[in-house]
């Protein structure tokens, strides 16, 4: 299983419930996660075959900042 790690602007329950449709939509993750308890906000996700570039691409058209770390 892959995981990565994620700086993120994804920063309370509101943000995340926007977010969720577009993560759950992807087909590669098997899950994610964003800490909003974190300063950086960090988004960790799992998949078998899930690239950076398939998250960073999701998260910036659910109009969301987005590094990986």
């Amino acid at each position: 299983m892959r995981q990565l790690k994620f700086k993120t602007n994804i920063n309370c329950s509101s943000c995340v419930r926007a977010i969720s449709g577009y993560l759950n939509e992807v087909e590669a993750l098997d899950s994610w996660n964003v800490d909003t308890a974190n300063t950086a906000k960090i988004l960790t996700v799992q998949g078998e075959e899930i690239t950076a570039k398939l998250v960073v691409d999701t998260v910036e058209e659910a109009g969301f900042d987005i590094e990986l770390i």
